[in-house]
This record gives C-alpha cells, sequence and structure tokens, in this order.
C-alpha cells in the first residue's frame, strides 16, 4: 500500500530539500531560526531528516508556523504584477512551502507510527487545522485564476511535454476540489473537510485503540498445539511485553492472528480469535466505528453532489485509469464469478478432509485457513510451517536487495548512525554504480502506537528542479519481534508483501522527473499499485530462493523439489483470496454509490445485504470488515478505490508475461525497458501510455485470469 494521497502531497507537501534561489520561507529564515522540524535538511547524504531533534510538543507551532511561510510564498506570487507564465506560477507554486512540507513529513511518520496518547491527542487537534489550510489554498482565487491562465495557454506557451502535464495536473486538482465554486459553496465544502478531517482521526484512533486494548490470552501450554516453535515464542514475547510472564499473547493484528488461525487445532480458540480480529471497531463501546462511518459517508456524498457528481464513487473515479465506476465493477463481476467458483471446490476439499477425520463440522470462516493448510498439505505436499523454517526476515530482506541490484542496478548498503524514530529503524543508501539515488528506511516490527499493515511512505520526493534532489522513502511493516540473536521468520504471505512495499519503494527511488510533483508514486490510484505487484515476482524466483532462503537453525537453503512445489501451489487457495480481498472492493464502490447526503446507512447491514447481493460465500468474510476498513474510512486516498488492486493487476499480470515471453525476470532488456517506461516517469507521462511504452499494445485483461488459474472469461 502507498500511503498519502497524491492531493495532500501536490497540495500541502510540495517538495523538500534545499533549492538554489530564495523562497520567501528562505529569506524569512534569514531573520529567524526555524525549527528543527521546519528547517532545511542539511548534511550527508543531500540531507537527512533530523529524528533525534523532534519534540512531539513541537508539532503543533512548527506546523501553524509553517503554514505562516505557506501563506506568504503564495502571497508573494500571487501579487505580482506579470502576466501568469509556467515560470512565475506553476513552477514557483511548485518550490513553495518547503518548511511546511517537512514539518508535515514528521507528523505523518510520528501519527502512523509512534501515535501514542499524547501524539494522538495532537493529531486530533490538528488534522482539522491541516485540512482547513489545504481548502485554503485550494480556493484561493487570486492562484487558482494565475493556474488557470497557465492552463488555458498551455498548447501556445512553448511548454515542454513534461511542463505540459504538470500544469494539467494542477490545474485539474484545483477545479475537482472546488476552486471554480461560487463563495457559499466553498464555504460549505471548507465545513465538509473539516469534519470529515476529524472523523477520519477519530476512525484511526478507535481502530488504534481495540487492536492494543484486546487479545487473545491463553494459560495452558497444551492450547497452542499445532502452532510452530517460533509462533509459540513470539507469542510468549508479547506476553512478556503485556506483563503477564508465563502466558501466551495472540495480539489483535493481522500479522499475528493470521498465522494463528492457520495453525491452531484448538477450533474454539480459533474462533475467539477471529471474532476478536473481525470485530474490530464493531463492539459497540466507546470504540465502535458505526456511527463515525456512517457521518463520513453522508458529507462525502454531500461533497460530491456540491463539485457536481453524482456520488462520491463517480468523483473518485473520474479522475482514476478505470473512469467510472461501472468500468471498475465490471472487471470486478468478471473475476468474482471465477473467484466464487473456485471457492466452492476449495470449500468442497476442506469440508472432505474434515470428514475424513470426523471432525464433526460444517467449515465455517474461522476454519477456513486452517483447513486451507491441510489441503495445500494433501494436494501439494507443502507445509507452510516448512517453508517459513527457511524464510528468515533479514535474509529475505537481503534477497529483496539482490533482485533490485539484478533488476535495476542498484545497491542497498546499511548506514549507521543516522537518527531514527524508532530503535528499531534501520538506514540504507541507495547507489547506483558510485552514485548515491536516495535513501531507505525500514521499520519493520510492531510496537504500540503503529498503525497495523504494511506500506512505504515517501519522506523526501525526487527532483530536478531547481537542483538535483534525492528521494528518501520508507517501508514499514508489523512483524513480531524476536529476543536478541533469533531469527525473526516470517510466512510466504508475508515475504511476498515485503517485496509488494518494497516495490513502492523502488518507486519512488527510481524516478527521474524534473518536477517532485509528477515524481515516482504520485500516479492515478488504480496504476500506482502496478509496479510493485510486478515487483512481487521476483521473491519467486530460483535466484532470489536459492540463495537467500536459508534455514535459519541449519543454514541450508531451501531445497530445490520445495521450491517446485511453492510454484506449482502458486495459484492455490487463490478463490479464497480473491473473494476476500474482492467482497471489501464491491463493498467499498457499492456503499459510495449508494451513499446520499440525508440517509444514515447503516455500515453493518449493508454489509450484510451487499453479500447477500453478490453471494458471497458463508465461509469467507471481507477482507477489512466495515468498522476496521482504513483504506477507505481513515482518510480519503482509496475510499471508493480499493478496486485498484485488481485493476492494476491486469497490468501487473500481463507485464510479468512480458517477462516470461523474453524467457526470464532477469532478461536485461526487458529489466532496462521497464525500469525506463514505467519506474522512472512517474506521471510525467499518462499511465495508459506509459504501459503501452512497455509492451508495445494495451492491457491484455485475460492475463490476470491465466494468472490465478482461472478460466478466460
Amino acid at each position: 500500500m502507498k500511503r498519502r494521497t497524491f492531493l495532500k502531497r501536490a497540495i500541502s507537501l510540495v517538495a523538500l530539500g534545499g533549492v538554489s534561489h530564495m523562497s520567501t520561507s528562505q529569506s524569512i529564515a534569514m531573520t529567524e531560526t526555524l525549527g528543527p522540524l521546519l528547517a532545511e535538511w542539511t548534511g550527508d547524504h543531500g540531507g537527512i531528516p533530523r529524528f533525534d531533534l523532534v519534540k512531539v510538543g513541537d508539532f503543533k507551532t512548527e506546523l501553524l508556523k509553517g503554514m505562516d511561510l505557506k501563506r506568504a510564498d503564495i502571497k508573494r506570487m500571487t501579487e505580482q504584477k506579470s502576466m501568469p507564465t509556467f515560470e512565475n506560477t506553476i513552477a514557483v507554486f511548485e518550490d513553495i512551502g518547503r518548511p511546511y512540507s517537512r514539518v508535515n513529513r514528521f507528523f505523518d511518520v510520528y501519527t502512523a507510527t509512534m501515535n501514542d496518547k499524547t501524539m494522538q491527542e495532537i493529531e486530533t487537534e490538528m488534522r482539522p487545522v491541516i485540512a482547513k489550510f489545504e481548502d485554503e489554498i485550494i480556493q484561493n482565487d487570486p492562484l487558482f485564476q494565475r493556474i488557470k491562465t497557465v492552463y488555458d495557454a498551455r498548447e501556445t506557451s512553448n511548454l515542454t511535454d513534461e511542463q505540459k502535464r504538470l500544469v494539467d495536473v494542477y490545474y485539474q486538482i484545483f477545479v475537482r476540489q472546488g476552486a471554480g465554486l461560487d463563495e457559499s459553496k466553498k464555504k460549505r465544502i471548507r465545513e465538509i473537510n473539516e469534519k470529515l478531517a476529524k472523523l477520519f482521526t477519530k476512525f484511526r484512533h478507535h481502530l488504534l485503540a481495540d487492536e492494543e486494548k484486546y487479545t487473545l490470552v491463553i494459560d495452558k501450554e497444551e492450547d497452542l498445539d499445532g502452532l510452530s516453535e517460533d509462533l509459540r515464542k513470539a507469542a510468549a514475547q508479547q506476553a512478556e511485553a503485556h506483563k503477564m510472564p508465563g502466558k501466551w499473547v495472540i495480539t489483535n493484528t493481522r500479522s499475528s492472528m493470521e498465522p494463528f488461525l492457520c495453525f491452531s487445532t484448538r477450533r474454539d480458540l480459533r474462533e475467539k480469535g477471529w471474532r476478536m480480529w473481525t470485530n474490530r471497531g464493531d463492539n459497540n463501546d466507546e470504540n465502535d466505528n458505526k456511527a463515525t462511518m456512517s457521518e463520513i459517508l453522508k458529507l462525502r456524498a454531500e461533497r460530491a453532489k456540491i463539485l457536481g457528481f453524482a456520488t462520491h464513487a463517480d468523483w473518485v473515479l473520474a479522475d482514476n485509469m478505470a473512469k467510472t465506476p461501472a468500468n471498475a465493477l465490471d472487471l470486478m463481476m468478471r473475476v468474482w464469478k471465477a473467484a466464487t467458483q473456485r471457492v466452492k471446490e476449495e470449500v468442497a476439499d476442506m469440508q472432505k478432509i474434515a470428514d475424513d477425520e470426523k471432525a464433526n463440522i460444517t467449515i465455517e470462516p474461522w476454519d477456513y485457513r486452517f483447513y486451507a493448510e491441510k489441503v495445500r498439505k494433501a494436494k501439494y505436499d507443502l507445509d507452510q510451517n516448512e517453508v517459513k523454517q527457511y524464510l528468515q526476515l533479514d535474509k529475505m530482506r537481503d534477497g529483496m536487495f539482490f533482485a533490485a541490484k539484478q533488476v535495476y542496478g542498484i545497491d542497498m548498503v546499511k548506514v549507521d548512525g543516522l537518527p531514527v524514530c524508532h530503535p528499531d529503524v534501520t538506514v540504507y543508501e541507495v547507489r547506483k554504480g558510485p552514485k548515491q539515488i536516495g535513501l531507505w528506511y525500514f521499520d519493520p516490527y510492531a510496537r504500540d502506537g503503529k498503525h497495523s499493515g504494511a506500506w512505504m511512505s515517501e519522506y523526501r520526493t525526487q527532483e530536478r528542479f531547481r537542483k538535483e534532489i534525492m528521494p528518501i522513502v520508507s517501508n514499514n511493516s508489523n512483524f513480531v519481534k524476536g529476543k536478541p540473536g533469533e531469527a525473526v521468520l516470517i510466512s510466504w504471505d508475508d515475504a511476498t508483501t515485503m517485496f509488494h512495499e518494497f516495490g513502492h519503494a523502488l518507486h519512488g527511488l527510481l524516478s527521474n522527473v524534473t518536477y517532485p510533483s509528477l515524481a515516482g508514486t504520485n500516479t492515478k490510484r488504480d496504476f500506482v499499485e502496478f509496479p510493485s505487484q510486478v515487483n512481487e515476482r521476483w521473491a519467486l524466483t530460483n535466484e532470489v530462493l536459492g540463495t537467500y532462503a536459508l534455514h535459519h537453525k541449519t543454514g541450508e537453503p531451501i531445497p530445490a523439489a520445495l521450491v517446485e512445489k511453492i510454484k506449482k501451489g502458486k495459484t492455490f487457495n487463490s478463490g479464497f483470496t480473491t473473494v476476500e480481498y474482492l467482497a471489501s472492493a464491491l463493498y467499498d464502490l457499492k456503499i459510495h454509490l449508494a451513499a446520499t447526503p440525508d440517509e444514515t446507512i447503516d455500515p453493518g447491514e449493508f454489509e450484510k445485504k451487499t453479500m447477500a447481493e453478490i453471494g458471497c460465500p458463508k465461509e469467507i468474510v471481507m477482507r477489512h470488515r466495515p468498522t476496521q476498513f482504513s483504506h477507505i474510512f481513515a482518510d480519503d486516498g482509496y475510499s471508493s478505490g480499493y478496486y485498484v488492486y485488481i485493476w492494476a493487476d491486469t497490468m501487473s499480470a500481463d507485464a510479468s508475461e512480458a517477462f516470461v515471453e523474453a524467457g526470464s525476470f532477469y532478461d536485461r532488456k526487458t529489466c532496462d525497458r521497464f525500469r525506463d517506461t514505467i519506474f522512472s516517469v512517474g506521471n510525467s507521462v499518462a499511465p495508459d501510455v506509459a504501459f503501452k511504452n512497455f509492451r508495445g499494445r494495451d492491457v491484455d485483461t485475460n492475463a490476470l485470469f491465466r494468472d490465478r488459474g482461472f478460466p478466460v472469461s
């Protein structure tokens, strides 16, 4: 997942790093010392974020000061008397507000990964203020009129293709956010966005509270039956962290609960853990999210109407590759039909094993993962616990580095001594030959105050605008930390996710464009997942597994026979994984199509209704049940846009076939073409054009069906 929306980055987090000319912010800074959250990043590596100087108590004052500095920048630009041009308007706007950008990056890192009670109080206060400031910029009419003047003259102004693209992107952002509305409508948009910022923050904090509040506590060792040694150790360590020595704790996060559901033989505990996990935000207590979600839906629907769209979904999709909700629904329902048919086959296989074992049960959602592992063993002689013994977190990280070097020609060199937000974070210098091209921060372990899941964040965006500025990106995960000196073992799905998120990081690191608002992952939402999905494919190559999948005790490489079993079982359980995901994506789109400004939708009832309408198998629930669906209710980022993973996967499946046709995922010409046409261009090239430049044609959507082992529709 790529955290952050392009709108927020383009409007309030424009660009970071030094520049060769003096902006208003910098001239002010000469007469007053900027605090460490606002100050320019200096020193080695093109400047680094000084996490060692961050004081949580400074966030409010530094954010407000950053806003004032950016206001001064904008005022100076809009008050100039000269006719608006690309250089005196678009280029200036692209360059201003850098101190505000820096404090915002620190703020986002802390709210995502260090969000303790004090930080939550600050976030609750400041998110609405930030939203209000962003609306202030969008609704600045002199600024918009200057941008519009440049936009209207873009074809006759001798602009480069990239400059035209930047002009178009800025103009569309302002128009889509209501810059051209009358004052009464602008006022209501401001009110809505401020309310939404408060509701998003409340949703996030409620979810985080339920993840920290509820745990599955196991008192007796015999109740750990089925769990591997490493899972038992992790549970014991969690118990110690929760001040329950002598017990075992399964925390309420995917990284902890999912392995328990896969391997615990205790059906009653699986059900208890599953219900706790899937009911996050849905416990009818002070952290319940349902009322918050209903209000979010109404406000989004009202905003869409004001902006001239029938629904929030129509507004979102109009700016994506899919263009309309109907196009997204059409693709999803094509895949849904094949996936649900596969689920029937999977459930039948599982039920047969349960019957043969005389378990006297009917497969339920808390049984699916457990019996799927039994089927995997029976069909492919593949035991995920056996595979896991060869998947050490550090080694698979090194495998990612190896693939990146072979495919993209970069080296990852660990750097010690740089300031970080938490001791678990490590930093790597990214080099291409003798030249450094960026920094990569890795934050792999779960902790209180850190949002669950895995994601990529951008600390500094690549650019060649005023001068060359190197990107700084991070990958964040939630693995359970082992004892010092002990290997942290991860599942095959976890390893694939690491490669996926590292693909987002590479998208930022390999960017090679002029303007930061067009750089790296600042693309359309249903394109941004495409490069990272392709990057998953290198995890399964013999070159990675044969060298880096080493047994954590013996150091022996994973047997070739076991690798073949993994490859043969690649599409195993694809019905479950596809239906689980699509159920969430369909819910997201349908509830935003149904929402109106006046009707209060009950998210739980809508879930029941939608699952019945689409015929969701009773053995599967949404991958993200509504009250914990942070992709769509913790901000606007993926709202009406969770479909993007399947949309992007049509491209990634097709692009991956290009490597198969070339004979290797390390084919030099294909790798270079993929880097140069996809990873390096960011949003400087329209996404459909970028794909054509790589593949030589439009997307073959049937590649997705072939990739998942479904019959081609």
